[in-house]
Formats: structure tokens, sequence, C-alpha cells
């Protein structure tokens, strides 16, 4: 079992394990328990009753939050002619098409997020060995495979995240920053909620969203109690 340090044990003493906490509450322990001296994210991980190995129970989608996450996000855009000097213009980081791919075989992955035009994804498609493993393929489902190039650029750069749940159906987010106030913490959790119910697959049977705990990079978890953040599905 792994240690954790003085500072850690510290601050956990604020947080109740057996607690389920209001979103307010979570919010600004989350902010209490911080105890780096970097300005350390703020994650949720969400327990949903889905089982991913149903295509249509596997939760996908992407959400703008209204306060971004506090992060500077590298934007790679695969495209050619018109598209490509949209991208530049709404301030992607890296443009190409053909030329890109190969820099990106030789190894080249100084980006955070993949856009591209419907026509280049036969030049994106063969990157998928390189792409696929970091979560950076370009999906239409997430709104990163589109003609509207400009605004993909400007929403990501706003702060629009993916979210996706893994193989144990548990979805993992980025929300923001400690130094956020807990106001802009609670509406980036609130917004992400909100997409996450919408995308409720009419299969799932039983309870939706079961467990939701809040955490800075290196503090505790804070347990979200259910009942006064979401309308659970019964």
């Amino acid at each position: 079992m792994a240690k954790h340090g003085k500072k850690f044990t510290n601050v956990s003493k604020k947080v109740d394990p057996q607690a389920r906490y209001t979103l307010e509450q979570a919010c600004n322990l989350v902010k209490e328990c911080k105890t780096a001296k970097f300005d350390e994210s703020v994650d949720i991980a969400m327990n949903l009753g889905v089982d991913p190995r149903q295509a249509e129970q596997n939760i996908r989608g992407a959400v703008a939050l209204p306060h971004g996450t506090g992060k500077t996000v590298r934007i790679a855009v695969f495209a050619k002619g018109p598209k490509a000097k949209e991208a530049e213009d709404a301030g992607a980081d890296v443009v190409g098409a053909e030329d890109l791919a190969a820099r990106v075989e030789e190894g080249f992955m100084d980006f955070d997020k993949v856009i591209a035009s419907p026509d280049m994804m036969g030049v994106v498609g063969k990157l998928g060995k390189v792409l696929g493993p970091r979560g950076l393929m370009p999906n239409p489902k997430v709104g990163t495979v589109t003609m509207d190039i400009a605004k993909a650029v400007r929403e990501i750069k706003a702060g629009k995240i993916e979210f996706k749940v893994d193989k144990t159906g548990t979805l993992h987010a980025p929300l923001g920053r400690v130094s956020f106030l807990a106001s802009q913490l609670q509406e980036n959790v609130q917004t992400l909620i909100n997409a996450v119910l919408r995308a409720k697959p009419s299969t799932v049977k039983g309870q939706y969203v079961r467990k939701m705990t809040l955490s800075s990079t290196m503090g505790p978890g804070v347990k979200l109690d259910l009942s006064g953040t979401v309308a659970t599905a019964e």
C-alpha cells in the first residue's frame, strides 16, 4: 500500500471518507486540500451504470466548460487550402496535410488535440496506431472531424473537453484548477454532469450515475452526494 506524505495526511483529515458532500462543499474542500506548489488540476471521476462492451452504452461526447480547464491546449489541424488558412486564423498551433502526417510518423507529437477536415481522414486514418493509443484520433462524434474548422479550434481553445467511459464504466475528466473560484468549479462540474445525463442511452436500466468523486492532482478524493447533485435514473 502506498504511503502518503505528511501534507497529504494532514489535509485528508478535512475529508470524511464516509461522507457525501454537496457540490458546493466538495468544490471548497478540494481547494482547501491542495498540497502542491503548482496550480493543481481538479478532476472528476464518475462511475456510471453502463456496460461499455455494448456499443450504445460506450458513453462518449464533448462539452464546452463555461470557465475552461485552465490549461493551454496545443491543437494540430489536418487541412488543406482555405480550411488550412481558416485553422491558422482561428489559432491552431500546427497546420498541415500529408506533410504533417509525415512529421507525426517521424515522432512529432507536440500537440494535445487533433482536428481534421473530412477530406483529410484518409491521411489521418493511417496514423491510427500513433494517435489512437494517445486518445488523439479525430472523431465526428466529438466534433473533431468537421468542416467548421475555425469553430472547432476556438471551442477547444476556450475549454471544450471530451469525455468517455473506460472499460469499467468510469468516466474521468478535467474540470479546472484549484486556483479557480469554487463557484467556477461548480459551474464546470454541473455543465459536465448535464452533458453526461444527456448522453444516457435508452438501453440503460437502473441507476445511471452511481458515484462521483472530485479531487485535485495531489489531494484526497471528495465524494459527492448524488441526490443533491444529480437526479439519478432509477
